[in-house]
């Protein structure tokens, strides 16, 4: 789906350029905040989104180049904000190029907006690794220097921010990346600690931890200070540990991670059972294969219990932002029995796939509605082995999960089947599984799809609406009219403002976007 909002569309597609002949179909102008939003969102300025990991580089995105350069960086930022920050579905990363451009090529206001900007949108330590190699290829390619006032002192608020104790866990459990490491950056932007917790944590850093305890082993006035010690050493502790009775005991009581354990103590039980109790959501979905291989989740054991309700916990889900097609794909994975590489394999317990259909349904609810009439086309009978580039997950799973989340999210939606040649509606009840809803959509077949369908169906029916959707895995052709003079003719008679998006999966993309 565009990004672009309806008046974008409304105000810069009015016509269509019609001098590329050879493509199949009007293409529509856009701008280059249209462009911009695109790229934060598919990592390219065109409008398709495609599953393969694009290449984010400055000459892939000329609109936010153009835009920054053109004195409207400050525009760039608050939209990277407004999408990035604000919990909007976007593509990892290219917000931290987006950033990384405004604070290299912008005016001086649009380079402390986007650096003053870095603290919301590097949320953990990979993405502040991710931002400042993006600097440094930015600065490579203009021969200017990289580690500038502004820079520097954008980094070390970032870590001077933050609480002590959730900074000692920041360093410790994410290390490096991108080529970066915290040491790197705690000796390039010559920070200076706010307090003394900081100053602990920079030492660790910095000279290792050898060297916090000949500094701070005596201290024992410092409470915060005390509680930050206890925490390192625990760290260091689980490092080099045997007995894993006495790793279970530091994980509990310093609420160690996953990524803080040797990988020799991640097989037994009881160290699993232990990190279980306080893992996050995110993380235990998608370490539940794992689990299950390893007995850690026995059917009907308490363990089992608990971690069920963990997914079902709805505050949870809205309070950690889980994306619905997150818990989607956690469960599809699991529904598998099996992993990506490698010889792990597993018996899916019933009610973890039962306790994560639900999450699913739970999550639909932060869907924002559009206050838009829908009406969605459903093809998905004539491949459904198919799947989604880039994932486990079907084509009907991705088609019943996007269905359900637009009926969920819209007072005024309407889904049809593809029926050789006609549309027959599909009643999606509001305590339907997802389960239930891939087995409605398969049960009309059809060898081809033609996208004028559902927008002949709107008019032979009289029916008003603002957005025409469709989910193919099949070919598609024109059929008895090309959809986008048939949507024209349509806008025409009905005299309203229509939104067109086509969603195509084929074996290149997911979705095509027209």
């Amino acid at each position: 789906m565009d990004a672009s909002s309806p008046q974008d569309q409304t105000s810069d597609a009015r016509e269509p350029d019609l001098e590329n002949s050879g493509k199949v179909g009007p293409i529509w102008a856009v701008t280059e905040a249209v462009r911009l939003r695109r790229f934060l969102c598919y990592g390219s300025e065109g409008a398709t989104y495609s599953t393969k990991e694009p290449s984010l580089t400055p000459e892939n995105a000329l609109a936010l180049v153009q835009l920054a350069e053109g004195g409207r960086g400050c525009e760039v930022v608050e939209e990277v904000r407004r999408l990035c920050v604000c919990g909007g579905a976007v593509r990892p990363n290219a917000g931290l190029l987006a950033l990384a451009v405004c604070s290299q090529r912008a005016d001086g206001r649009a380079k402390r907006a986007a650096l003053q900007a870095l603290g919301e949108l590097c949320r953990g330590p990979a993405q502040l690794f991710t931002f400042v190699q993006y600097r440094k290829e930015l600065t490579g390619a203009e021969r200017g220097g990289m580690w500038g006032r502004a820079l520097r002192k954008a980094v070390a608020n970032w870590y001077n921010g933050q609480d002590a104790l959730r900074l000692a866990h920041t360093v410790t459990r994410c290390k490096h990346k991108a080529g970066w490491s915290h040491q790197d950056l705690f000796r390039l932007s010559h920070i200076k600690p706010a307090n003394d917790a900081v100053a602990l944590i920079s030492k660790y850093v910095t000279k290792g931890w050898k060297a916090v305890q000949e500094t701070y082993a005596n201290w024992e006035n410092a409470e915060e200070l005390m509680k930050v010690f206890a925490y390192l050493e625990a760290v260091e502790k689980a490092k080099h540990l045997t007995d894993e009775l006495e790793v279970v005991h530091l994980i509990e009581e310093h609420k160690l991670e996953r990524e803080q354990i040797l990988t020799n103590h991640l097989k037994s039980k009881e160290v699993w059972k232990a990190l279980l109790k306080d893992m996050p959501v995110s993380c235990l979905m998608r370490h539940l294969g794992k689990m299950t291989a390893d007995r850690v989740l026995i059917p009907g054991s308490p363990d089992v219990v608990a971690v069920c309700e963990r997914i079902q916990d709805e505050q949870a889900l809205m309070k950690t932002k889980t994306h619905p097609f997150s818990v989607l794909v956690a469960s599809e994975n699991y529904k598998r029995g099996h992993g990506k590489r490698g010889k792990l394999k597993w018996d899916p317990n019933s009610d973890v796939v039962r306790a994560l259909d639900c999450a699913f349904c739970k999550c639909l609810s932060s869907v924002e509605p559009t206050g838009r009439r829908f009406v969605v086309g459903v093809d998905v009978s004539a491949r459904l082995g198919s799947l989604a580039l880039g994932s486990f997950v079907s084509t009907v799973a991705v088609a019943a999960a996007m269905s359900m989340a637009i009926v969920h999210g819209e007072a005024e939606a309407e889904v049809l089947v593809f029926s050789e040649g006609a549309m027959v509606p599909c009643a999606i009840s509001a305590n339907a599984s997802i389960t239930q809803v891939m087995a409605q959509l398969v049960q009309a077949r059809s060898s081809t799809t033609d996208c004028s369908l559902p927008i002949l169906w709107a008019a032979d029916n009289h029916k008003m609406v603002d957005v025409f959707i469709v989910f193919t895995n099949n070919e598609t052709w024109f059929g008895r009219a090309n959809p986008a003079e048939t949507l024209r003719m349509y806008r025409q008679v009905e005299n309203c403002c229509i939104l067109q998006v086509d969603c195509v999966w084929n074996d290149d993309q997911w979705p095509f976007c027209c």
